[in-house]
Protein backbone atom coordinates (compact mmCIF):
# COMPACT_ATOMS: atom_id res chain seq x y z
CA UNK A 1 0.00 0.00 0.00
CA UNK A 2 2.61 2.09 0.96
CA UNK A 3 4.56 1.31 -2.23
CA UNK A 4 1.69 2.23 -3.99
CA UNK A 5 1.10 5.82 -2.50
CA UNK A 6 5.21 6.36 -3.08
CA UNK A 7 4.47 5.47 -6.60
CA UNK A 8 1.34 7.54 -7.08
CA UNK A 9 3.30 10.49 -6.26
CA UNK A 10 6.52 10.13 -8.20
CA UNK A 11 4.02 10.11 -10.98
CA UNK A 12 2.35 13.07 -10.01
CA UNK A 13 5.67 14.81 -9.78
CA UNK A 14 7.28 13.51 -13.23
CA UNK A 15 3.79 14.70 -14.84
CA UNK A 16 4.15 18.32 -13.23
CA UNK A 17 7.68 18.58 -14.53
CA UNK A 18 6.38 17.44 -17.82
CA UNK A 19 4.21 20.41 -17.52
CA UNK A 20 6.36 23.14 -16.61
CA UNK A 21 8.73 22.09 -19.40
CA UNK A 22 5.68 22.32 -21.98
CA UNK A 23 4.95 25.73 -20.95
CA UNK A 24 8.15 26.89 -21.17
CA UNK A 25 8.53 25.55 -24.29
CA UNK A 26 5.56 26.70 -25.39
CA UNK A 27 7.21 30.39 -25.06
CA UNK A 28 4.43 32.64 -25.50
CA UNK A 29 1.33 30.67 -25.75
CA UNK A 30 0.00 31.01 -22.51
CA UNK A 31 1.96 33.97 -21.62
CA UNK A 32 -1.24 36.24 -22.15
CA UNK A 33 -3.46 33.94 -19.51
CA UNK A 34 -1.09 34.69 -17.19
CA UNK A 35 -2.40 37.53 -14.79
CA UNK A 36 1.47 38.50 -13.82
CA UNK A 37 2.43 38.77 -17.39
CA UNK A 38 -0.69 41.40 -17.77
CA UNK A 39 0.62 43.31 -14.45
CA UNK A 40 4.20 43.68 -16.55
CA UNK A 41 2.87 44.49 -19.62
CA UNK A 42 1.24 47.77 -17.95
CA UNK A 43 4.19 49.89 -18.85
CA UNK A 44 7.92 50.16 -18.15
CA UNK A 45 7.67 51.51 -14.51
CA UNK A 46 5.20 48.69 -13.47
CA UNK A 47 5.37 47.06 -10.01
CA UNK A 48 4.15 43.32 -11.12
CA UNK A 49 6.36 40.72 -10.67
CA UNK A 50 7.44 38.53 -14.00
CA UNK A 51 6.59 34.67 -13.30
CA UNK A 52 9.53 32.38 -13.87
CA UNK A 53 7.55 30.92 -16.69
CA UNK A 54 7.44 34.37 -18.77
CA UNK A 55 9.13 33.60 -22.29
CA UNK A 56 12.17 35.81 -21.88
CA UNK A 57 12.00 37.11 -25.08
CA UNK A 58 9.23 38.95 -24.78
CA UNK A 59 10.49 40.74 -21.92
CA UNK A 60 13.30 41.75 -23.96
CA UNK A 61 11.29 42.86 -26.70
CA UNK A 62 8.85 44.85 -24.98
CA UNK A 63 11.81 46.33 -22.97
CA UNK A 64 13.50 47.68 -25.70
CA UNK A 65 10.06 49.07 -27.47
CA UNK A 66 9.23 50.95 -24.52
CA UNK A 67 13.20 52.15 -23.77
CA UNK A 68 13.03 53.83 -27.49
CA UNK A 69 9.87 55.81 -26.98
CA UNK A 70 11.15 57.22 -23.75
CA UNK A 71 14.35 58.03 -25.76
CA UNK A 72 12.15 59.32 -28.61
CA UNK A 73 10.01 61.56 -25.88
CA UNK A 74 13.44 62.22 -24.28
CA UNK A 75 14.67 63.95 -27.96
CA UNK A 76 11.64 65.58 -28.93
CA UNK A 77 11.65 67.47 -25.33
CA UNK A 78 15.54 68.30 -26.20
CA UNK A 79 14.93 70.01 -30.04
CA UNK A 80 11.77 71.83 -28.36
CA UNK A 81 14.41 73.47 -25.83
CA UNK A 82 16.54 73.75 -28.34
CA UNK A 83 13.86 75.57 -30.94
CA UNK A 84 12.81 77.91 -27.92
CA UNK A 85 16.45 78.92 -27.13
CA UNK A 86 17.37 79.73 -31.19
CA UNK A 87 14.31 82.24 -30.79
CA UNK A 88 15.72 84.00 -27.51
CA UNK A 89 18.99 83.91 -29.46
CA UNK A 90 17.98 86.07 -32.17
CA UNK A 91 18.39 88.73 -30.14
CA UNK A 92 21.85 87.96 -28.67
CA UNK A 93 25.24 87.12 -29.66
CA UNK A 94 24.65 83.34 -30.32
CA UNK A 95 22.66 81.36 -32.71
CA UNK A 96 22.21 78.27 -31.53
CA UNK A 97 21.15 76.12 -34.77
CA UNK A 98 22.14 78.36 -37.85
CA UNK A 99 25.78 77.15 -37.19
CA UNK A 100 27.49 80.69 -36.49
CA UNK A 101 27.73 83.42 -34.34
CA UNK A 102 25.36 86.31 -34.88
CA UNK A 103 27.51 89.62 -33.53
CA UNK A 104 24.10 91.25 -32.72
CA UNK A 105 24.31 94.56 -30.44
CA UNK A 106 21.86 93.97 -27.14
CA UNK A 107 19.92 97.02 -27.06
CA UNK A 108 17.91 99.07 -29.58
CA UNK A 109 17.84 102.17 -27.55
CA UNK A 110 21.57 102.12 -26.59
CA UNK A 111 22.59 102.34 -30.77
CA UNK A 112 24.09 105.46 -31.98
CA UNK A 113 22.53 106.47 -35.20
CA UNK A 114 24.92 108.25 -37.37
CA UNK A 115 24.45 111.78 -38.64
CA UNK A 116 25.25 112.84 -42.22
CA UNK A 117 25.47 110.63 -45.07
CA UNK A 118 28.34 108.17 -46.60
CA UNK A 119 30.79 110.49 -49.04
CA UNK A 120 30.61 109.09 -52.49
CA UNK A 121 34.70 108.97 -53.98
CA UNK A 122 33.62 108.12 -57.95
CA UNK A 123 29.93 108.86 -58.70
CA UNK A 124 28.90 112.21 -57.04
CA UNK A 125 25.09 112.74 -58.56
CA UNK A 126 22.79 110.58 -60.59
CA UNK A 127 20.03 111.93 -62.46
CA UNK A 128 17.74 109.74 -64.30
CA UNK A 129 16.19 109.44 -68.02
CA UNK A 130 12.21 110.09 -67.98
CA UNK A 131 11.48 109.66 -71.68
CA UNK A 132 10.36 106.66 -73.46
CA UNK A 133 12.49 105.17 -76.24
CA UNK A 134 11.80 103.39 -79.36
CA UNK A 135 13.06 99.96 -80.30
CA UNK A 136 15.15 99.37 -82.81
CA UNK A 137 12.50 97.33 -84.83
CA UNK A 138 10.77 100.94 -84.84
CA UNK A 139 7.41 99.50 -83.01
CA UNK A 140 6.52 100.82 -79.41
CA UNK A 141 5.82 98.42 -76.57
CA UNK A 142 3.39 100.14 -74.06
CA UNK A 143 4.33 100.55 -71.53
CA UNK A 144 7.90 100.18 -71.70
CA UNK A 145 8.68 100.44 -68.17
CA UNK A 146 12.43 102.24 -68.02
CA UNK A 147 12.55 102.70 -71.73
CA UNK A 148 14.24 100.04 -73.78
CA UNK A 149 18.05 100.42 -74.31
CA UNK A 150 20.23 99.60 -77.39
CA UNK A 151 23.01 97.15 -76.35
CA UNK A 152 25.09 100.35 -77.05
CA UNK A 153 23.09 102.35 -74.25
CA UNK A 154 23.43 99.65 -72.12
CA UNK A 155 27.08 99.29 -72.75
CA UNK A 156 27.61 103.53 -72.09
CA UNK A 157 25.98 103.11 -68.68
CA UNK A 158 28.93 101.41 -67.12
CA UNK A 159 30.70 103.84 -67.64
CA UNK A 160 31.21 105.94 -64.61
CA UNK A 161 31.69 109.65 -64.07
CA UNK A 162 31.00 112.13 -61.27
CA UNK A 163 27.08 113.11 -62.32
CA UNK A 164 25.59 110.31 -64.25
CA UNK A 165 21.83 109.90 -66.33
CA UNK A 166 20.98 106.04 -66.27
CA UNK A 167 17.92 104.51 -67.10
CA UNK A 168 16.22 103.47 -64.14
CA UNK A 169 12.52 102.89 -64.58
CA UNK A 170 9.56 105.28 -64.07
CA UNK A 171 8.99 107.08 -66.73
CA UNK A 172 5.75 108.83 -67.01
CA UNK A 173 3.01 106.12 -68.08
CA UNK A 174 5.40 103.13 -67.79
CA UNK A 175 3.20 101.49 -64.98
CA UNK A 176 4.51 101.25 -61.37
CA UNK A 177 2.32 104.61 -60.31
CA UNK A 178 2.04 105.24 -57.06
CA UNK A 179 -1.24 106.24 -55.46
CA UNK A 180 -1.01 109.80 -54.36
CA UNK A 181 -1.93 109.14 -50.50
CA UNK A 182 0.96 106.82 -50.07
CA UNK A 183 3.25 109.19 -52.13
CA UNK A 184 2.82 111.84 -49.52
CA UNK A 185 3.22 109.49 -47.08
CA UNK A 186 6.49 108.41 -47.98
CA UNK A 187 7.56 111.64 -48.30
CA UNK A 188 8.25 110.97 -44.17
CA UNK A 189 10.48 108.14 -44.37
CA UNK A 190 14.48 108.21 -43.70
CA UNK A 191 14.26 105.12 -42.09
CA UNK A 192 12.55 101.95 -44.31
CA UNK A 193 11.80 98.36 -43.61
CA UNK A 194 10.68 97.28 -47.39
CA UNK A 195 8.59 94.69 -48.71
CA UNK A 196 6.33 93.47 -51.35
CA UNK A 197 3.53 90.94 -52.50
CA UNK A 198 2.20 90.29 -56.02
CA UNK A 199 -0.41 88.15 -57.50
CA UNK A 200 -1.91 87.26 -53.97
CA UNK A 201 1.03 85.07 -53.43
CA UNK A 202 1.71 86.32 -49.46
CA UNK A 203 0.03 87.94 -46.65
CA UNK A 204 1.85 90.11 -44.61
CA UNK A 205 3.95 88.76 -41.74
CA UNK A 206 3.84 90.79 -38.44
CA UNK A 207 7.45 91.66 -37.54
CA UNK A 208 8.52 90.40 -33.89
CA UNK A 209 10.70 92.02 -31.28
CA UNK A 210 10.10 95.74 -32.70
CA UNK A 211 11.77 98.33 -30.09
CA UNK A 212 9.50 100.94 -29.61
CA UNK A 213 12.25 103.35 -30.94
CA UNK A 214 12.17 101.47 -33.98
CA UNK A 215 8.56 101.54 -34.72
CA UNK A 216 8.76 105.24 -34.06
CA UNK A 217 11.83 105.74 -36.23
CA UNK A 218 11.00 103.20 -39.07
CA UNK A 219 8.57 103.10 -41.67
CA UNK A 220 7.32 99.53 -42.67
CA UNK A 221 6.25 99.65 -46.30
CA UNK A 222 4.49 96.60 -48.10
CA UNK A 223 4.15 97.61 -51.91
CA UNK A 224 1.05 95.43 -53.25
CA UNK A 225 -0.85 95.68 -56.05
CA UNK A 226 -4.78 95.38 -56.76
CA UNK A 227 -4.92 91.58 -57.11
CA UNK A 228 -2.79 91.20 -53.37
CA UNK A 229 -4.71 94.01 -52.05
CA UNK A 230 -7.72 92.69 -52.74
CA UNK A 231 -7.10 88.78 -51.40
CA UNK A 232 -5.74 90.66 -47.92
CA UNK A 233 -8.88 92.22 -47.56
CA UNK A 234 -10.68 88.52 -47.83
CA UNK A 235 -8.18 86.68 -45.96
CA UNK A 236 -7.20 89.32 -43.36
CA UNK A 237 -8.12 92.60 -42.00
CA UNK A 238 -7.22 95.60 -43.62
CA UNK A 239 -7.42 98.76 -41.79
CA UNK A 240 -7.95 102.15 -43.51
CA UNK A 241 -6.86 105.21 -41.93
CA UNK A 242 -8.82 108.35 -41.93
CA UNK A 243 -6.37 110.00 -44.95
CA UNK A 244 -7.34 106.85 -46.60
CA UNK A 245 -3.93 105.20 -45.69
CA UNK A 246 -4.45 100.81 -45.60
CA UNK A 247 -2.70 98.98 -43.14
CA UNK A 248 -1.80 95.36 -42.03
CA UNK A 249 -0.50 95.26 -38.44
CA UNK A 250 2.73 97.59 -38.16
CA UNK A 251 2.48 97.38 -42.18
CA UNK A 252 1.73 100.41 -44.52
CA UNK A 253 -0.16 99.22 -47.66
CA UNK A 254 1.59 100.97 -50.39
CA UNK A 255 -0.64 100.47 -53.60
CA UNK A 256 1.50 100.27 -57.89
CA UNK A 257 -1.72 100.85 -59.31
CA UNK A 258 -0.28 99.65 -62.75
CA UNK A 259 2.39 97.13 -62.74
CA UNK A 260 4.70 97.41 -65.11
CA UNK A 261 5.36 93.63 -66.42
CA UNK A 262 2.73 91.10 -66.39
CA UNK A 263 4.85 88.58 -64.81
CA UNK A 264 4.33 88.79 -60.90
CA UNK A 265 8.21 87.52 -60.37
CA UNK A 266 9.07 90.61 -62.67
CA UNK A 267 6.94 92.97 -61.21
CA UNK A 268 8.91 92.58 -57.49
CA UNK A 269 11.83 93.69 -58.74
CA UNK A 270 10.54 96.98 -58.67
CA UNK A 271 10.17 97.80 -54.82
CA UNK A 272 13.19 95.16 -54.18
CA UNK A 273 15.85 96.74 -56.28
CA UNK A 274 14.45 100.04 -57.13
CA UNK A 275 13.72 101.28 -53.15
CA UNK A 276 15.33 104.27 -54.02
CA UNK A 277 12.81 105.50 -56.39
CA UNK A 278 9.90 104.22 -54.75
CA UNK A 279 11.25 106.23 -51.53
CA UNK A 280 13.25 108.74 -53.07
CA UNK A 281 13.39 110.53 -49.22
CA UNK A 282 14.69 107.39 -47.53
CA UNK A 283 18.70 107.35 -46.15
CA UNK A 284 18.62 103.39 -45.66
CA UNK A 285 16.64 100.73 -45.88
CA UNK A 286 16.42 97.17 -45.46
CA UNK A 287 14.05 95.18 -48.30
CA UNK A 288 12.51 91.70 -47.25
CA UNK A 289 11.12 89.04 -49.34
CA UNK A 290 7.35 88.89 -48.73
CA UNK A 291 7.48 85.40 -47.41
CA UNK A 292 9.31 86.57 -44.91
CA UNK A 293 8.62 87.28 -41.25
CA UNK A 294 11.30 89.68 -39.33
CA UNK A 295 11.90 88.81 -36.44
CA UNK A 296 15.47 90.77 -35.42
CA UNK A 297 14.99 94.68 -34.57
CA UNK A 298 15.69 96.70 -37.81
CA UNK A 299 18.07 99.20 -35.65
CA UNK A 300 20.51 96.25 -34.97
CA UNK A 301 20.21 94.73 -38.33
CA UNK A 302 21.78 98.57 -39.25
CA UNK A 303 24.12 98.38 -36.87
CA UNK A 304 25.64 95.21 -37.44
CA UNK A 305 25.65 95.15 -41.41
CA UNK A 306 26.37 98.75 -41.99
CA UNK A 307 27.23 101.04 -39.14
CA UNK A 308 29.98 98.57 -37.19
CA UNK A 309 32.13 97.63 -40.15
CA UNK A 310 31.59 101.18 -42.29
CA UNK A 311 29.33 99.66 -45.13
CA UNK A 312 26.82 100.99 -47.06
CA UNK A 313 25.58 97.78 -48.91
CA UNK A 314 25.22 94.54 -47.19
CA UNK A 315 23.46 90.66 -48.62
CA UNK A 316 23.88 87.29 -47.64
CA UNK A 317 25.91 84.88 -49.44
CA UNK A 318 23.55 82.19 -51.13
CA UNK A 319 23.19 78.98 -49.13
CA UNK A 320 24.38 76.49 -52.00
CA UNK A 321 26.17 78.74 -55.39
CA UNK A 322 29.01 81.16 -55.62
CA UNK A 323 28.94 80.83 -59.74
CA UNK A 324 26.04 82.67 -61.50
CA UNK A 325 26.64 79.64 -64.39
CA UNK A 326 25.71 77.18 -60.94
CA UNK A 327 22.56 79.32 -60.17
CA UNK A 328 21.78 79.27 -63.47
CA UNK A 329 21.85 75.50 -63.77
CA UNK A 330 19.86 75.22 -60.58
CA UNK A 331 17.29 77.71 -62.32
CA UNK A 332 17.12 75.30 -65.26
CA UNK A 333 16.56 72.48 -63.49
CA UNK A 334 14.11 73.68 -61.19
CA UNK A 335 11.94 75.43 -63.88
CA UNK A 336 11.84 79.04 -62.67
CA UNK A 337 12.24 80.56 -65.70
CA UNK A 338 12.51 79.30 -69.78
CA UNK A 339 16.03 77.06 -69.90
CA UNK A 340 16.46 78.12 -73.35
CA UNK A 341 16.40 81.96 -71.64
CA UNK A 342 18.44 81.44 -69.22
CA UNK A 343 21.15 79.87 -71.54
CA UNK A 344 21.05 83.02 -73.74
CA UNK A 345 21.28 85.43 -70.58
CA UNK A 346 24.28 83.22 -69.19
CA UNK A 347 25.73 83.30 -73.05
CA UNK A 348 25.52 86.87 -73.15
CA UNK A 349 28.02 87.53 -69.49
CA UNK A 350 30.42 84.86 -70.40
CA UNK A 351 30.66 86.64 -74.12
CA UNK A 352 31.11 90.05 -71.80
CA UNK A 353 33.82 88.57 -69.57
CA UNK A 354 31.95 86.96 -66.74
CA UNK A 355 33.88 84.33 -65.53
CA UNK A 356 32.91 81.73 -63.11
CA UNK A 357 33.19 82.26 -59.36
CA UNK A 358 36.96 80.83 -57.87
CA UNK A 359 38.68 81.65 -55.02
CA UNK A 360 41.03 83.66 -56.49
CA UNK A 361 38.18 86.37 -56.59
CA UNK A 362 38.21 89.26 -54.29
CA UNK A 363 34.25 88.19 -53.34
CA UNK A 364 33.33 85.21 -51.82
CA UNK A 365 30.33 84.39 -53.78
CA UNK A 366 28.89 85.95 -57.42
CA UNK A 367 25.44 84.89 -56.15
CA UNK A 368 23.99 86.66 -53.02
CA UNK A 369 20.52 85.14 -51.06
CA UNK A 370 18.76 87.88 -52.27
CA UNK A 371 15.52 87.75 -49.70
CA UNK A 372 17.40 90.41 -47.75
CA UNK A 373 19.12 93.93 -49.00
CA UNK A 374 20.35 96.05 -46.49
CA UNK A 375 21.44 99.44 -48.10
CA UNK A 376 22.33 102.95 -47.46
CA UNK A 377 21.33 105.04 -50.70
CA UNK A 378 24.34 106.74 -51.72
CA UNK A 379 24.90 107.73 -55.64
CA UNK A 380 27.12 105.18 -55.69
CA UNK A 381 24.38 102.41 -54.67
CA UNK A 382 21.56 104.12 -55.92
CA UNK A 383 23.70 103.59 -59.21
CA UNK A 384 24.45 100.38 -58.75
CA UNK A 385 20.56 99.53 -58.16
CA UNK A 386 19.52 101.08 -61.31
CA UNK A 387 22.08 99.15 -63.60
CA UNK A 388 20.88 95.84 -61.22
CA UNK A 389 17.71 96.29 -62.42
CA UNK A 390 18.29 97.11 -66.10
CA UNK A 391 19.62 93.77 -66.52
CA UNK A 392 16.50 92.31 -65.08
CA UNK A 393 14.16 94.18 -67.06
CA UNK A 394 16.65 93.83 -69.93
CA UNK A 395 17.15 89.12 -69.73
CA UNK A 396 15.68 86.99 -67.01
CA UNK A 397 13.56 88.01 -63.54
CA UNK A 398 16.42 85.92 -61.91
CA UNK A 399 17.89 88.76 -60.26
CA UNK A 400 20.72 86.57 -58.59
CA UNK A 401 22.15 85.94 -62.18
CA UNK A 402 22.55 89.53 -62.48
CA UNK A 403 23.56 90.43 -59.28
CA UNK A 404 27.33 89.42 -59.69
CA UNK A 405 27.74 90.58 -63.28
CA UNK A 406 26.66 94.15 -62.05
CA UNK A 407 29.15 93.99 -59.36
CA UNK A 408 31.82 92.66 -62.01
CA UNK A 409 31.22 95.45 -64.55
CA UNK A 410 31.55 98.34 -61.78
CA UNK A 411 34.94 96.49 -60.53
CA UNK A 412 35.97 98.51 -57.34
CA UNK A 413 33.66 101.02 -57.54
CA UNK A 414 31.22 99.32 -55.84
CA UNK A 415 31.64 97.85 -52.13
CA UNK A 416 29.26 95.56 -50.59
CA UNK A 417 29.64 93.48 -47.38
CA UNK A 418 28.18 89.86 -48.32
CA UNK A 419 27.66 88.16 -44.86
CA UNK A 420 27.27 84.26 -44.07
CA UNK A 421 24.20 82.31 -44.99
CA UNK A 422 23.61 81.36 -41.73
CA UNK A 423 23.36 84.72 -39.97
CA UNK A 424 20.55 85.49 -42.86
CA UNK A 425 18.55 81.92 -41.42
CA UNK A 426 18.49 84.00 -37.87
CA UNK A 427 17.32 87.09 -39.14
CA UNK A 428 14.02 85.54 -40.53
CA UNK A 429 11.18 82.85 -40.20
CA UNK A 430 10.62 81.58 -43.70
CA UNK A 431 6.86 80.93 -44.57
CA UNK A 432 5.35 79.54 -47.64
CA UNK A 433 3.60 80.83 -50.42
CA UNK A 434 -0.22 80.61 -50.18
CA UNK A 435 -0.11 78.63 -53.24
CA UNK A 436 2.48 77.78 -56.10
CA UNK A 437 4.04 80.14 -57.96
CA UNK A 438 3.94 79.18 -61.42
CA UNK A 439 3.77 80.98 -65.42
CA UNK A 440 3.50 79.66 -68.84
CA UNK A 441 7.32 80.64 -69.68
CA UNK A 442 8.82 78.90 -67.10
CA UNK A 443 8.03 75.39 -68.65
CA UNK A 444 9.58 76.45 -72.06
CA UNK A 445 12.32 73.87 -73.40
CA UNK A 446 12.74 75.47 -76.67
CA UNK A 447 12.82 78.76 -78.33
CA UNK A 448 10.66 77.62 -81.09
CA UNK A 449 7.96 77.21 -78.38
CA UNK A 450 7.88 81.24 -77.54
CA UNK A 451 6.61 81.56 -81.14
CA UNK A 452 3.16 81.58 -79.22
CA UNK A 453 2.87 85.00 -77.90
CA UNK A 454 0.71 83.59 -74.67
CA UNK A 455 3.96 81.80 -73.73
CA UNK A 456 6.22 84.67 -73.57
CA UNK A 457 6.41 87.93 -71.66
CA UNK A 458 5.38 91.18 -73.46
CA UNK A 459 7.34 93.92 -71.59
CA UNK A 460 10.31 92.32 -70.14
CA UNK A 461 13.21 89.95 -70.93
CA UNK A 462 12.91 92.15 -74.63
CA UNK A 463 16.79 91.98 -74.81
CA UNK A 464 16.41 88.18 -75.09
CA UNK A 465 14.64 88.91 -78.20
CA UNK A 466 17.20 91.87 -79.46
CA UNK A 467 19.66 90.34 -81.67
CA UNK A 468 22.54 90.91 -80.00
CA UNK A 469 25.88 92.62 -81.66
CA UNK A 470 28.40 89.86 -81.10
CA UNK A 471 28.78 85.78 -81.78
CA UNK A 472 26.61 83.70 -79.44
CA UNK A 473 27.17 80.61 -81.22
CA UNK A 474 30.76 80.45 -80.58
CA UNK A 475 30.04 80.59 -77.05
CA UNK A 476 30.39 77.57 -74.92
CA UNK A 477 29.10 77.87 -71.59
CA UNK A 478 31.56 76.56 -68.60
CA UNK A 479 30.56 72.90 -67.02
CA UNK A 480 28.93 72.91 -63.98
CA UNK A 481 29.75 70.44 -60.97
CA UNK A 482 26.09 70.16 -59.07
CA UNK A 483 27.03 70.55 -55.91
CA UNK A 484 23.64 70.46 -54.24
CA UNK A 485 20.63 68.52 -54.74
CA UNK A 486 18.50 71.14 -52.94
CA UNK A 487 20.03 73.71 -54.73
Amino acid sequence: MGNDNLKREADMDSDLQKSISLRLNRRGDRSNQSPHAKDFEVGLFSSGRVPQDYPMKIVWKKGFVQLVLVAGILWMLLILMALLFHIWSCQTSVSFLSGCSIPLANDPDKIVVPTGRTTDEIVKNISYVMEDEVPQNGSKSSPLFGGHQSWKQREESFKLNSNMKVHCGFIPGGGAEMDPVDIIYVKRCKFVVASGIFDGYDLPHEPSNISLRSTKLFCFLMVVDEVSLKFMRENGTVKEDNDGGKWVGIWRLVLLKYPPYDEPRRNGKVPKILTHRLFPQAQYSIWIDGKMELIVDPLLILERYLWRGKHTFAIAQHKHHRSIYEEADANKRRKRYARPLIDLHMKIYYYEGMKPWNSNKKTISDVPEGAIIIREHTATNNLFSCLWFNEVHLFTPRDQLSFGYVAYRLGESFKFFMFPNCEYNSLFVLHPHTREHSSPIEWVKQLDQLQNSNLKESRGGLGLFTPYPGDLDSVVLPNVTRTSKAG
